[in-house]
């Protein structure tokens, strides 16, 4: 194929030949990571799969590097992958710099990949992390490899991030994830496409609370009335949280964990909630913990008192304008395949939540049509994966060079 000329942005269908050829190649792959072990807290399994990854990006002339973190060790997690490579451009000359971001890990347990291993019935393929995502993590890198073959150079810069733990909130990948993330321009999240082939423009963010009660004890049969019942206020403060729920668009409240006493004689001295917020935006997060902070200000138990920790943040992956005019380069690049894509909005938390939470715009689903993630069903629609790679190569194109714009 002919390079299109500098400042032209290729076609996809000029790209989709490409991506059908190596079809045979990224199925072979997809079999041999199936067959790999990688659940969250299996370290070696997902260092075999980091091993992979990293050989194949260096066959694609990136320089890698990899992070071990403390809580990597004493967890048991594999390690965080970053490989970079530069392209023609500068930024001075108009080229930007795109970070691709998918991970390793699996939710299931060891021994599910021979008890279930990868099958391929028609289309349709099957077996632990066919989709969720593997799936999507070969998508990136056969992307990458049909902009090689297509000599497509012109960008400042890409960065390949695989991470080890995202099924499990990213505890050791996510300091490496905002550092990469820093100065890109764009990112681009290969979680794969809705089962309608939807890309995702926007994650809910999740901050999670804990709510400390703390009252007075007594003895429960004979003088009940000298102590002060931290249950009965961790009682009425969880239907005032629940409460919250509908008072806001896209803002759920959940207390998802009650701890109180330790006697059923003893008027109950201290409680604890553990209360999960998801939001669309840091605003609404903010308002949400503010209405939690005045609950607790006023306990329902004259004698307790109650103090509020937030015990984590992962910021929402905001629709924003800059996340819309990816979104119109993936749909034109799309309309040329004769696909007909939107985007939505979902509640699951994942790595383009960290990246987007240092101010990179963010569009997500950009691996093959799949579903049933996290279950013994899981899917992947083998027909689209050509198309979506070659969507993909298209649109890491046309963003890696403003001059296409």
């Amino acid at each position: 194929m002919t390079a299109p000329a500098r400042g032209q942005a290729p076609a996809a269908t000029t790209l989709l030949p490409h991506a059908q050829h190596i079809l045979p190649a990224y199925l072979h792959d997809l079999a041999h990571l199936v067959s790999i072990d990688s659940g969250s807290y299996n370290g070696r399994g997902v260092n075999r799969m980091a091993d992979w990854v990293q050989e194949r990006l260096a066959q694609l002339g990136f320089d890698t590097e990899r992070f071990t973190s403390p809580e990597a060790a004493h967890h048991n997690l594999g390690d965080t992958l970053v490989a970079r490579k530069r392209g023609s451009l500068t930024v001075a000359a108009g080229g930007r710099r795109i970070l691709l971001a998918a991970h390793m890990d699996t939710v299931f347990e060891d021994g599910t990949a021979a008890r279930r291993p990868f099958t391929l019935s028609g289309a349709v393929a099957h077996g632990p992390g066919v989709s969720d995502d593997k799936g999507g993590l070969l998508a990136g890198l056969h992307a990458l490899d049909v902009l090689e073959r297509a000599g497509l150079h012109d960008f400042a810069e890409i960065i390949f991030l695989a991470t080890p733990d995202e099924e499990i909130g990213s505890p050791a990948s996510r300091p490496v994830i905002e550092h990469a993330a820093q100065g890109m321009h764009h990112a681009l999240a290969l979680e794969c496409a809705r089962e309608n082939g939807d890309l995702v423009i926007a994650r809910k963010g999740v901050a999670d609370f804990r709510l400390t009660i703390t009252g007075r004890a007594a003895h429960a049969g004979i003088e009940p009335e000298r102590g002060a019942n931290a249950a009965l206020t961790a009682a009425h403060l969880t239907i005032a949280l629940h409460n919250l729920n509908g008072h806001w668009d896209d803002v759920t409240v959940n207390v998802g964990v009650i701890r109180a006493g330790t006697r059923a004689n003893i008027v109950c001295p201290g409680a604890e909630l553990h209360v999960e917020v998801r939001a669309a935006t840091l605003a609404d997060v903010e308002r949400v913990k503010d209405a939690i902070t005045e609950a607790a200000s006023r306990p329902a138990v004259a004698g307790t008192t109650v103090s509020v920790e937030q015990l984590d943040l992962c910021a929402p992956m905001e629709d924003t304008p800059a996340s819309r005019r990816m979104l119109t380069h993936a749909q034109a690049a799309a309309r040329q395949l004769g696909l007909d894509i939107r985007a939505v909005a979902t509640g699951g938390v994942g790595d383009a939540n960290l990246i987007a939470g240092v101010g990179i715009p963010v569009l997500d689903g950009l691996g093959p049509v799949g579903g049933a993630d996290h279950s013994p069903h899981e899917w992947l629609d083998t027909t689209t994966v050509a198309p979506r790679i070659a969507l993909l190569a298209s649109l890491i194109a046309s963003l890696g060079d403003t001059r296409n714009h």
